[in-house]
């Protein structure tokens, strides 16, 4: 156990490198690695399932430094770089989408999108990722307002968007419509909770420990 416990940065780092090369596989095999046909279409999933992946691993960490009692300073560095790379992640992902669109001709989002790029029955996907993005955006703010009371209702919005990015990539994504990798996908979407469920418990467990 002390020995898992020095070396749980190593644990997080490999963990969120496995699985961006899992994302990464995943997504050139849906088009069978053909780099010289790649448009901007082909491109922008991946960084959407990237962040998702890395965002999955953060949670997993988090709980794994709540249940061997490791101080937050232990990963602060992990923490600090791989977030960058959900935020770059989390603005290339649209982003590509949004100008390859506008490229095409189809004007700027949501109309772009809504109704040039998916399915009638799929617009609610859609919908959930903008509404992911505005919280994920928001969570940035945290370095200046982490401190203030009403900022745990951000936290746990980030919580709700993680989930509604779950569903939409599993309308969305052309790589979890079938194969192996849609039955990684529910896997992460299982321990997504169980990791979840167990950072608030014993958060609150420990607030209301410390207000005793």
């Amino acid at each position: 156990m002390d020995l898992f416990k020095r070396h749980l940065p190593i644990f997080a780092w490999v963990l969120s490198i496995v699985v961006s090369i899992i994302g990464f596989l995943a997504w050139g095999q849906g088009f069978d690695w053909q780099f010289d046909q790649l448009s901007a279409y082909d491109l922008f999933p991946l960084f959407g399932i990237l962040a998702f992946s890395l965002m999955w691993a953060h949670y997993i960490v988090s709980a794994k430094t709540l249940y061997l009692k490791v101080p937050s300073s232990a990963t602060k560095k992990y923490f600090h770089y791989t977030g960058l790379g959900v935020l770059v992640a989390i603005l290339l992902h649209p982003g590509i989408l949004i100008w390859q669109l506008w490229r095409d001709g189809f004007g700027l989002p949501p109309n772009s999108y809504l109704t040039n790029y998916v399915a009638t029955g799929s617009r609610w996907a859609v919908l959930l990722g903008t509404f992911s993005f505005i919280i994920f955006m928001a969570y940035e703010f945290h370095r200046k307002f982490s401190k203030r009371s009403w900022w745990k209702y951000v936290s746990y919005s980030s919580d709700i968007a993680i989930i509604f990015i779950f569903f939409h990539a599993l309308e969305l994504g052309p790589e979890l419509q079938s194969g192996w990798y849609r039955v990684v996908w529910l896997f992460y979407g299982v321990s997504y909770l169980v990791a979840l469920v167990y950072i608030r418990l014993s958060n609150f467990k420990l607030n209301r420990g410390v207000k005793k």
